[in-house]
């Protein structure tokens, strides 16, 4: 049996990832105790059912405390046990629940919404650390469905995978980025007209970024520093490490230097490779050429 554990802050995204899984074909269950996880997968494994996708979250009150142990508990009753944790920044959660105008589920008449963020973000804080953590602020549904699909999709076998994410610094660091990098100092090729639309994965960026030493070396020296602390960290029992390298747009430079090391590593690791601030620019271009 493949199973999903889906857990996160409220606004997140969690229903939009329980319905990607169910959409392709697992069967869904929303809001469950974490205490009755393993009696809900001895009843489906009796009856057959061989992917499942299970929303555990703050809602489930003092039962959520178990989560930690009841995935011990699983990991040995399935042959493929993931954890996603979506996370977002609070302005984010924020504007949200101010759009769609629900209801936090920690929120009252006394306990405002930054309040319940800042209680739920606390509670949950052991369990953010059990699996793969996304951090959704600033992402599209569109590029959220897109990330867990791309989750889905790797083989699960023991090991870490390595994740290198390009960002922008004007949108904010990500949430889930283990490890950091700042490559504002290269050219940028956002002042040449001729490549400002492009990105760095097209091949007039790569071609100027390229001609410069300077880019080369700052390649290597990531790739270097990552490959020596691999190690360590696996030996942390990581399942992933998320790599991000931030420009200012997160549209040029780090995307290029991502796409470099995630050849670099593909060949020794399970390697993913995603662009947030790229991503976010395309699916807004389509929908400003839509719009005209």
């Amino acid at each position: 049996m493949q199973i999903v554990l889906i857990s996160g802050l409220s606004g997140s995204g969690k229903s939009i990832a329980l319905k990607v899984l169910e959409d392709v074909g697992y069967y869904a269950v929303d809001n469950l105790p974490a205490t009755l996880l393993p009696e809900l997968v001895a009843e489906l494994s009796d009856t057959g059912h061989e992917r499942v996708a299970i929303a555990v979250d703050v809602r489930s009150g003092a039962s959520l405390l178990a989560l930690p142990q009841q995935v011990e508990h699983l990991r040995a009753l399935a042959s493929d046990l993931r954890l996603i944790f979506l996370d977002a920044r609070d302005d984010t959660l924020i504007a949200r629940f101010s759009e769609t105008r629900r209801r936090h589920p920690l929120a009252s008449e006394d306990v405002s919404l930054a309040e319940a963020i800042q209680s739920e973000r606390d509670a949950l804080a052991s369990i953010a650390e059990l699996g793969h953590r996304i951090d959704t602020s600033e992402l599209h549904a569109n590029t959220l469905r897109a990330w867990i699909k791309d989750f889905l999709a790797i083989e699960a076998t023991e090991g870490l995978t390595l994740m290198f994410q390009s960002f922008g610094f004007k949108f904010g660091i990500p949430l889930d980025a283990d490890l950091v990098f700042d490559v504002r100092c290269l050219p940028n090729p956002h002042y040449d007209l001729r490549l400002r639309p492009f990105t760095g994965k097209d091949q007039p960026v790569v071609e100027f970024l390229d001609s410069f030493p300077e880019v080369g070396r700052m390649c290597e020296d990531i790739r270097r520093f990552v490959a020596t602390w691999l190690p360590s960290y696996a030996r942390d029992n990581r399942s992933y490490l998320t790599v991000a390298i931030g420009c200012t747009g997160g549209q040029h430079r780090s995307v290029y230097i991502a796409e470099w090391l995630g050849r670099h590593f593909s060949d020794t690791l399970r390697v993913l490779v995603r662009h947030r601030s790229a991503a976010r620019r395309i699916i807004d271009h389509g929908a400003e050429a839509a719009g005209k």
